[in-house]
Parts: structure tokens; C-alpha cells; sequence
């Protein structure tokens, strides 16, 4: 059924993708700009931990935010599947498939954003632990969420490689949103890599992650505004179509 009313009108399809990626965007930079980059006070565990317990209420909507987040682009990534088909299916599958990997490793990792609040929650079964060492452990969660940030980087790299590469043999997108989606890819694969094998170099290293969000912000305003050329989208829906027959 989603399948025919896609034949029949993929543009409105596009604009929904478009949108539910523009929401998952803004979710990821609330999360992680708004809410974890201003309370984590580097080599501070102590001061993260008050800013934390000072305005607690914004830390859990930082949570919510991840959530929804992460809701939407499993939404993003099965109409980029259906989108993309007729030009490849094989790779349209594969894409989704590093997309989903990256948002399971992102969903597990969200507990990481969870723990302080539990380690700092005062309950009584903490108490066998000094306040230094709680703050301390809360602190260490928050380090281990941005490296769990840099693990999905590996996948949702591949991922945007693969969608640029989709898009740049369409016919449906401009060539240049292809182009700037891999090149986006491949800065998050690059930045991945770099934190895991040369942190040193890693931390002086501009920071090369906003290639791909300019890359993805790029698409995504296409997609809304202009959705895809639907008469170049049918013609190589027909022939992917005809390719299976």
C-alpha cells in the first residue's frame, strides 16, 4: 500500500522525509549542544555534576530530545528505503541497514545520559560512596556517552555515503546534494576514526563534523521545499519495475 501511494505521488513522501529529518536534527543539536555541551565543564566533575543537579528538569528533556530524536529517523531511514529503491535496492538496503545500527548503538548509549541522574539522586543505597566518587562515576558516563556519539559516527558515516551516492545516480535530486552527503559521510567517518586511533590529534583538529551537518541540513531543506522530481522518480521507478519482471 505505501509502495503504490508512493508511485502515485512521491513528492509529498520526499517532504516527509525532509521533515521528519529536519526534527531529528534539531533534537541531536538540543541534545547534544544545548543541554550536554553546556553542563559538561571538561576535567570539572564536580561542576558537572552541580549543573546537572541545578537544572535537572532541561537535563531529562535533553533525554526526551534523544529520544524523539532517534523515533524520527527510523521514520528518515525507512522512507529514504522506499525513496531510493528504484535506484538501487541493494544499496538503499544497505544504507538503512548501517542507519538502524547506528540508531541501536545510539539507543543503548542514551543510558549513558541516564546514569548521572541516577548516581547523583541522593538514594540511600549510594551512601556506602563518597560524593567525590559518585560525581566522579557520573562524569565518566557523560564521557562514555560522547564516545558512544563517535561509534554511531562509524555507521551513520557509511550511511551518508551510501545516500550520497544514491542520490548522485538518481536523477531525482541534484548531483550536488550527493556530492555533499558523501563528502559529509566521510567527515563523520574521519572524525570517528580519528578520536579512536589519534585523540591527540583529534582534539586540535577543526572540528570537520560540520561538513556533514551542512551536508545533511542541505538535503533536508531540499526535500521539504522541492521534494524530488516525481516524473524522473516514476521513470526509474517503471524501470526498476521492469528490471524485476
Amino acid at each position: 500500500m505505501i509502495d503504490r501511494a508512493l508511485e502515485m505521488s512521491p513528492r509529498p513522501f520526499a517532504r516527509i522525509a525532509g521533515t521528519f529529518y529536519l526534527i531529528t536534527i534539531i533534537m541531536g543539536v538540543f541534545a547534544e549542544a544545548f543541554v550536554r555541551g553546556a553542563f559538561v565543564v571538561r576535567g570539572e566533575a564536580a561542576a558537572t555534576a552541580t549543573n546537572i543537579l541545578a537544572h535537572e528538569t532541561l537535563y531529562r528533556m535533553g533525554l526526551t530530545a534523544d529520544l524523539i530524536m532517534l523515533v524520527c529517523y527510523i521514520a528518515v531511514t525507512i522512507l529514504f528505503y522506499l525513496l531510493f529503491k528504484p535506484v538501487g535496492r541493494g544499496h538503499s538496503l544497505l544504507a538503512a541497514f548501517f542507519s538502524l545500527v547506528g540508531i541501536a548503538v545510539l539507543a543503548v548509549n542514551a543510558l549513558n545520559h541516564v546514569a548521572p541522574l541516577l548516581l547523583l539522586g541522593g538514594a540511600n543505597y549510594l551512601s556506602a560512596f563518597e560524593v567525590t566518587q559518585l560525581q566522579t562515576a557520573a562524569f565518566l558516563c557523560l564521557k562514555m556517552h560522547s564516545l558512544g556519539y563517535s561509534i554511531s559516527g562509524v555507521f551513520f558515516g557509511i550511511y551518508c555515503v551510501l545516500i550520497g551516492y544514491l542520490a548522485f545516480r538518481s536523477g531525482f535530486l541534484p548531483r550536488i546534494l550527493g556530492v555533499l552527503m558523501a563528502i559529509g559521510g566521510l567527515s563523520y567517518l574521519t572524525d570517528s576514526f580519528a578520536i579512536f586511533l589519534l585523540p591527540a590529534l583529534a582534539a586540535r583538529l577543526p572540528d570537520i563534523m560540520v561538513l556533514g551537518g551542512i551536508a545533511e541540513l542541505s538535503l533536508t531543506l531540499w526535500l521539504m521545499v522541492m521534494g524530488v522530481n516525481a516524473p524522473k522518480w516514476k521513470e526509474k521507478a517503471s524501470a526498476w519495475q521492469i528490471g524485476r519482471a
